[in-house]
């Protein structure tokens, strides 16, 4: 499946949680091959919190919401996703609940990146799984250090 739509939204990504992994074109194909397409309707929900999931998604096309249900109205909202975006990344290291809702603002198309799925092109690729992790765990981290600024309830 052709991800050049994708690689364009990611490497046009500036955000300081941006997805920063500095990836070829050849290995940009090659992570393709483990990804999996997704589209989504608007309202639909790509997480859930309290779920358990062990894989990320990248944001080719729409916005995301991600929200914590609780305070007024009833939704406190963390983050909006935009093409280019990284969610769920802590999939990526661990089987655990996850922390927030999220939820398509717009018409989406994700691509899904599974635990199991890396760690294959972990064995065929280790300095392409390698560069993968390390640009999802600065994320996580910038992510994390947000949340605990601004007070966000951990589960």
């Amino acid at each position: 499946m052709d991800v050049t739509p994708l690689v364009e939204a990611v490497q046009a990504q500036r955000g300081e949680d941006a997805f920063a992994a500095r990836l070829s074109p050849q290995q940009w194909r090659q992570l393709g091959t483990v990804l999996e397409r997704r589209e989504l309707a608007v309202g639909e929900w790509l997480l859930q919190r309290g779920e358990i999931q062990t894989r990320a998604y990248l944001v080719e096309r729409g916005r995301l919401q991600v929200f914590v249900v609780g305070g007024p109205p009833n939704r406190h909202r963390i983050a909006t996703l935009h093409p280019g975006s990284l969610v769920g990344e802590p999939g990526l290291f661990a089987a655990t609940p996850r922390m927030a809702h999220v939820e398509a603002m717009t018409l989406c198309v994700v691509w899904s990146l599974a635990a199991r799925r890396l760690q294959e092109l972990a064995a065929a690729a280790p300095g392409l799984a390698l560069e993968v992790l390390r640009a999802a765990g600065a994320v996580m981290a910038v992510r994390m250090r947000a949340n605990l600024e601004r007070g966000v309830p951990l589960p």
